[in-house]
């Protein structure tokens, strides 16, 4: 089980959180997005924000900046043509 601490200003209800659980890291990311700094966002897996943007229920403004930056990130993917 994976129960560590989490700052105050991004956890405050709750003393530990068991990543393990799908339910809680759900919240937990959610939370680390809404009132995360800079460094705990880059310290999520970026592949896993995608994946669960559609059920994070974030506010209308953070949910677009984060389909924009997943959609932008997937065009620089795309191989161009020489």
């Amino acid at each position: 089980m994976e129960r560590e601490p989490f700052p105050r200003y991004m956890v405050w209800s709750t003393q530990d959180i068991d990543l393990s659980d799908e339910w809680q890291r759900r919240w937990y990311i959610r939370q680390v997005l809404m009132y995360g700094r800079a460094e705990d966002v880059a310290r999520l897996d970026w592949d896993e924000i995608e994946r669960l943007l559609p059920e994070l229920d974030l506010p209308e403004t953070l949910h677009r900046l984060w389909e924009s930056y997943f959609h932008a990130r997937k065009a620089a993917r795309v191989p161009r043509l020489p």
